[in-house]
């Protein structure tokens, strides 16, 4: 744009400054925004009736007992935090090389979701992880024969997961382990049993991720030899994304996912013009300790970056957001 030669300022027919010059002009032409509505938060669930442990990883979140797990759920549902993301914590006893105790009628997470759905009904959406790694005594998310985890032995096992949890009442029932056709084997067992009903949001693109430190001290989830490579997707890789998520699509998923999240928004964008399906990005544990920790030493204003994180994640095109700021977000008045 060139200047006026008599004075050197800019002819003022178009500034785009007029529409920053006050927070209700800024809030009004606002193009993205995150909602209450968007949000998912997680939740590490316990077998013990009552049990509060904080997570020294991630600050602010604790594994909880039943009874916890309600009344924390009751006071987010008043912030307006209406949906959540359950993983279970069996006791070490429980786990067994198949992870059966994944598909218990007793385990952490079926009991959680009758509860949720008894006491808050529909006003509540439940969601529950599906994967192994929590329940198996190697910590891998499928069966493992001579240090490699097969995929279609692996299938029934979470087909029989995902069913006791939609049994239990879950809205929808999220496979994380990233075993080809999964997303089918699961579909086909839910409507073979009349849950037609109940929805999957798959992990469609899950990487093998060195932002899931946390979370395995939470979940007591890592594998105990090897690592996950060989199931979960190359950081490096993108088409491979877009391949992956249309796959699930055509198994039958409802929604997909890309985890995580702030390392990889162009990946968000990639699977948001591939599909039409609903779209979440994955907020993950080490995303979300490494705010904690910069904000506890004074070097980043926590409210400020996890509005701004937020609403990357969605102006990148994710439709909903699963995070552990989700809480606090709400509560502090973030967005």
């Amino acid at each position: 744009m060139t200047t006026d030669s008599t004075n050197g300022t800019i002819p003022g027919r178009i500034r785009p400054r007029r529409l920053r010059a006050s927070q209700r002009l800024r809030s009004m032409v606002q193009e993205t925004r995150v909602t209450a509505e968007q949000l998912i938060m997680p939740h590490f669930v316990l077998p013990a009736e009552h049990a509060d442990e904080a997570i020294a990883s991630m600050p602010g979140i604790a594994r909880l007992g039943q009874q916890e797990l309600l009344r924390q759920v009751e006071a987010d549902l008043e912030l307006g935090l209406r949906s959540v993301l359950l993983f279970g914590l069996p006791a070490e006893v429980e786990k067994d090389p198949a992870g059966k105790y994944a598909a218990d009628p007793q385990s952490p997470v079926v009991r959680a979701t009758r509860s949720l759905k008894k006491t808050f009904g529909e006003e509540l959406l439940v969601i529950t992880d599906v994967c192994l790694c929590a329940y198996t005594d190697h910590g891998h998310c499928g069966i493992l024969h001579e240090g490699h985890v097969l995929n279609d032995p692996s299938l029934p096992c979470l087909a029989a997961m995902a069913v006791a949890h939609a049994q239990a009442g879950a809205d929808l029932v999220a496979p994380s382990d990233m075993m080809d056709g999964r997303v089918a084997a699961i579909r086909d067992a839910l409507d073979d049993r009349d849950l037609s009903s109940t929805g999957i949001l798959s992990y469609s693109v899950k990487y093998a991720s060195a932002y899931y430190g946390p979370f395995r001290d939470a979940a007591a989830s890592a594998p105990g030899k090897g690592d996950r490579k060989g199931y979960q997707m190359d950081p490096a890789n993108v088409r491979e994304a877009v391949k992956e998520s249309l796959l699930d699509e055509e198994e039958g998923a409802d929604m997909l996912m890309v985890k995580p999240a702030l390392a990889y928004l162009d990946v968000i964008r990639r699977v948001r013009e591939e599909s039409l399906l609903p779209l979440a990005a994955y907020n993950v544990s080490g995303e979300y300790s490494a705010v904690k920790a910069a904000a506890e030493r004074g070097w980043l204003d926590e409210a400020a970056i996890v509005r701004e994180n937020l609403f990357a994640m969605a102006r990148a095109g994710a439709d909903v957001i699963i995070t552990y700021h989700a809480r606090e977000a709400l509560r502090g008045g973030w967005l």
